[in-house]
């Protein structure tokens, strides 16, 4: 009796070790937190010794030594829900945030001074694995370059990025079609205004593919609403280990009292890297903006050589020379005249950890 007694003991408390430890049930899912943060600064010097002469974005200086911006970024997930906070801190950020704030120029922003240092903040859910929903303020996917300095291999930007778009506030959703496609539609408020009183809206839209080892990938971008619409072609394709070549190309049409005009930037980057401590990138760009449709009247081919040298991983000195050719005097010399051309100079640093 007393062996059956300890047998039956044995047999309900392996039963419940059992239970305690049941394999079927599934674990919760892990949350994950990132963090990455980055500053740059640079010294530009104007051939002409002209502070106009400078018309894209986040370099309007001249012979100065200038800060650029100190960003903090969160990325935070469990599991299928995740969140974003992107912060900058600058006049590069508030430029990239220039309805913000006291604006870019100065008076005409929304008077809301922290927004100026949100880049980006937004949620995402992904109901399944070929899904995620996003809302909130998130960085432009039409172009090729980006605000973050350290993520671009030239530091001037590009026509085409600085005549926009910036960023969109709003709601997208990101498709997986299966492989290397995938498509993204979504409705935001009017370009770059992370607030608004206006009833119209934006509508965005990106097809992106490319093939098994990403040696090339292409993405057509859209955005559209009243009275414009935008499409962006960007490729990359990946020749060697040391040679890759990227394209954007982007034009813009604006609907103004019943005509329609457009501006157009096509731009190539030569990315040439003989070590990992060293690469040279080649940008050339023609801008078309005959029609002031961006606000600069003539059609303008830039051409800017810089090199990428990367001291212990994180640190990279980027020392840069532009020339800007345009069809119209849009520039002036040092005397005050005007010229159809400009050199520049930058010495920049970037450190992201």
């Amino acid at each position: 009796m007393i062996k059956l007694i300890i047998a039956g003991i044995s047999i309900v408390t392996a039963t419940n070790v059992m239970a305690q430890t049941d394999t079927t049930k599934k674990a919760a899912p892990a949350a994950s937190t990132t963090f990455t943060y980055s500053v740059d600064a640079y010294y530009r010097a104007d051939f002409n010794n002209q502070l106009s002469n400078n018309k894209t974005s986040f370099t309007n200086s001249m012979n100065s030594f200038e800060l650029g911006m100190a960003s903090i970024r969160v990325d935070h997930s469990f599991g299928k829900i995740a969140a974003t906070a992107d912060l900058g801190f600058g006049r590069r950020a508030e430029e990239f945030s220039y309805t913000d704030g006291s604006g870019t120029p100065v008076g005409s922003g929304n008077g809301f001074n922290t927004l100026a240092a949100v880049k980006q903040l937004y949620v995402s859910y992904s109901p399944s694995s070929a899904v995620k929903l996003t809302l909130g303020k998130w960085a432009t996917h039409i172009g090729w370059e980006l605000l973050d300095a350290y993520a671009n291999r030239n530091y001037s930007m590009s026509y085409g990025f600085s005549y926009g778009p910036f960023s969109h506030t709003g709601l997208k959703a990101d498709i997986s079609l299966g492989g290397k496609s995938a498509f993204m539609i979504g409705i935001a408020n009017p370009t770059d205004f992370a607030t608004t009183t206006s009833v119209n809206k934006v509508v965005l839209a990106q097809f992106s593919t490319g093939t098994k080892d990403d040696k090339f990938k292409a993405y057509l971008n859209f955005q559209g609403g009243t009275g414009f619409n935008q499409f962006d072609l960007v490729l990359n394709a990946v020749l060697s280990s040391k040679f890759n070549i990227d394209y954007d190309g982007t034009i813009k049409s604006v609907k103004t009292a019943g005509v329609t005009n457009s501006w157009s930037s096509n731009a190539l980057y030569f990315n040439y890297d003989p070590s990992s401590k060293f690469g040279l990138t080649l940008r050339g760009e023609y801008f078309d903006d005959k029609k002031s449709v961006a606000g600069v009247g003539s059609s303008v081919l830039q051409t800017t050589l810089s090199g990428n040298i990367h001291i212990g991983g994180n640190l990279t000195i980027i020392p840069e020379f532009r020339l800007d050719n345009a069809k119209d005097n849009i520039f002036l010399t040092s005397d005050g005249k005007g010229t159809k051309s400009d050199g520049s100079f930058i010495l920049a640093a970037t450190y992201k950890f």
